[in-house]
């Protein structure tokens, strides 16, 4: 029987792509402004930057790959000594805009009802900064205490232990096949794929339950428990009587 959920945050709970976009048009401004050479940088530019250095830093800090990114990015005009200036605006547009899908919260207040929810996350997005503060029982984050990124084993061994829960009682929910799938289900979790794009799932990953909008989850969560009866706010919230769109 399920005791506990616990959800990835970046493209799971919260809408990380806009606010991420809006804080490399930031940058991208701010290098315009800095110098001529910069107008031949484009969006397009900064957005690379991130998956040319995200290779050898994959198992880094997010803050730190980011860091990293925009140091390239500056570099394409010069402006390197620039990278403390530029990171701080970056930072501070991205945590500004980075807010729930609007089935998050509904979700989540459904879903407290019944289970004990945790937030874990490889990324540097805090729930106090992205508007999910008090949302759950517990918190775990990759590189606080010791705690490796996903997929480690170890760090689904932190989720357990801040739930204070065995593995066969805690369900993991997200987006990422590899990070939040296959990782969680090695180390003895149940996951739940999170599919909002309507992406291919690879033939090799087999979740436990596939939702495409956290709406339709707390029924999939009855069903995994082997809950036969939903109360009403699970039949309210998994769109038996109605449905929040994204």
């Amino acid at each position: 029987m399920l005791t506990t959920v616990v959800f990835d945050v970046d493209e799971t709970l919260v809408d990380l792509r806009p606010a991420v976009t809006a804080g490399l048009e930031v940058v991208l401004a701010q290098m315009r402004r800095l110098t001529p050479a910069a107008v031949e940088v484009t969006l397009a530019d900064l957005e690379s930057d991130w998956g040319a250095v995200f290779g050898d830093l994959a198992a880094a800090p997010v803050a730190e790959i980011r860091r990293a990114a925009l140091a390239r990015s500056l570099e394409r005009a010069g402006l390197g000594a620039h990278l403390d200036e530029i990171s701080a605006m970056f930072f501070a547009r991205r945590f500004a805009l980075t807010r729930p899908f609007a089935d998050t919260l509904p979700a989540l207040a459904a879903l407290r009802q019944r289970w004990t929810l945790g937030l874990a996350t490889n990324g540097n997005s805090r729930a106090e900064r992205c508007g999910l503060a008090g949302e759950f029982a517990f918190e775990v984050y990759a590189h606080c205490d010791g705690v490796p990124k996903k997929p480690a084993p170890d760090f689904y061994a932190a989720v357990c232990a801040a739930a204070g829960a065995d593995p066969a009682k805690v369900v993991h929910v997200g987006d990422n096949p590899a990070h939040d799938v296959v990782g969680a289900q090695r180390a003895g979790l149940r996951a739940v794929w999170l599919n909002r794009r309507g992406e291919r799932l690879p033939t090799d990953v087999l979740p436990d339950a596939v939702v495409t909008t956290l709406t339709e989850l707390p029924s999939v969560l009855a069903d995994l428990s082997g809950e036969a009866d939903l109360p009403p706010f699970i039949r309210r919230c998994s769109g038996e009587t109605s449905r929040v769109d994204v």
